[in-house]
């Protein structure tokens, strides 16, 4: 099988715009969690979330910008960082259908099908927008970054909730090692904090109310957890053949060693509270990639500062890596749950760490819980030199994914 190789890196989240700003940010233990202000919340019991303030200026004109969904923002943003750091402004149009995009998606547009019900509700059907449709597909990231760019290969997206980033990622690994694909742009993006995405995931009792400390409410495996914090962002890969890479002279960030996807066959919303989905799909990445658990140096977890999500893979993780367990920390501790987008910007956030040979933090870490006893890097970023990160995420339905990277 060939070896693929990570040339670009693309970042809109809460705590920064681009992978620098995002790594520092992450580096620096600092959160990016804050009141919501784009709508009123008054009736809500949340009031707080991470948030992005982007510019899309530099990259989309007013008309393109009209025309696409916030997610669908956060996707050409992104794109376009990841796309000229691999060097490819342009793509050869005698490569082009070797070129392929796998961006997904966990809800795609609601923002768009929100405002579209109320005007088809107050003033009619005749007042719809004919771009409704293209801007609430989840498919549609994939499918304006393939236009923009001229790939014209597999284009393809995938929906596994707060997996699709990382599931993505491990099928643009795959689409390249079977052959193909040379070059495979990647991702995941939500734009979930709306009225109606907040309402729901409130009415499912999903979320912290700590709405007195919203910088603390984030709190993975700790004793005082009281649910996760939206988040709204993503991230692109440029993944590609590595010997491709070489011959194009490209700068490589990482490998992509392995790749782990299994189902907890058990509850729409609750993991399984053996962990048995998600350490299948860690030891399916950990048998792919051909490396022993002491190999990883770092695990960065899905930690989602849920009860029994946080404590479920805690248990998952020792029974994949038995006394070998590595440093496991928790990056939604700073930016919140980003839902279809966590994966891809955590696995950024891996290749930032390997390069920096630093953990990232899982802050607000105060009080320890006994179903919680590993080693979650609490609250100051610690130096590491690692080779190997693993990344978790773990999606309603029971959706498990895990990739492996490697340092390059």
């Amino acid at each position: 099988m060939r070896r693929v190789a990570v040339t670009g890196l693309g970042v809109v989240c809460p705590v920064g715009i681009g992978c620098d700003e995002m790594w520092s940010s992450l580096a620096a233990g600092r959160s990016g969690i804050r009141a919501i202000d784009t709508f009123d919340t008054t009736e809500y019991p949340v009031h707080f979330a991470g948030l992005v303030d982007l510019d899309t200026s530099q990259v989309l004109s007013s008309k393109e910008a009209r025309r696409m969904s916030r997610f669908q923002h956060f996707a050409m943003v992104a794109a376009d960082e990841a796309m000229r750091q691999a060097g490819l402004e342009t793509i050869d149009p005698d490569e082009a259908d070797r070129v392929g995009v796998i961006v997904g998606s966990g809800i795609g547009g609601l923002h768009v099908f929100e405002e579209q019900t109320r005007t088809l509700l107050e003033r009619g059907p005749s007042r719809i927008s004919p771009f409704l449709i293209p801007m609430m597909l989840v498919d549609l990231a994939a499918g304006l970054i393939s236009i923009k760019y001229g790939a014209k290969g597999v284009n393809w997206a995938p929906v596994s909730a707060c997996a699709t980033g990382t599931h993505a990622i491990g099928e643009g690994f795959e689409s390249i090692r079977r052959g193909q694909s040379d070059i495979v742009v990647t991702g995941g993006f939500d734009a979930g904090v709306t009225p109606l995405g907040l309402a729901g995931f409130c009415a499912a009792r999903a979320l912290s109310t700590r709405n007195d400390d919203p910088q603390g409410a984030s709190r993975p495996f700790d004793a005082g957890r009281d649910g996760f914090v939206m988040g709204e962002g993503g991230a692109i890969l440029v993944l590609e053949e590595w010997d491709h890479a070489v011959a194009r002279g490209v700068r490589i960030l990482a490998e992509v060693i392995g790749y782990g996807a299994s189902a907890d066959a058990y509850h729409i919303t609750s993991p399984a509270a053996d962990g048995d989905g998600a350490r299948r799909a860690m030891v399916a990445a950990l048998e792919q990639a051909g490396i022993a658990p002491a190999d990883v140096g770092y695990i960065n977890a899905h930690g989602t500062s849920t009860e029994q999500g946080d404590a479920a893979e805690t248990l998952a993780v020792k029974r994949a890596f038995g006394p070998d367990v590595p440093p496991v920390s928790s990056t939604k501790s700073m930016m919140g749950h980003l839902l279809g987008g966590a994966g891809a910007v955590e696995a950024a956030a891996c290749i930032k760490a390997m390069e920096a040979g630093m953990l990232p933090p899982t802050i607000n870490y105060s009080d320890p819980d006994p179903a919680c006893d590993l080693d979650y890097v609490p609250n100051v970023a610690r130096k590491s030199d690692f080779d190997v990160a693993m990344s978790n995420s773990f999606g309603f339905g029971g959706h498990d994914a895990t990739i492996l990277l490697r340092r390059a």
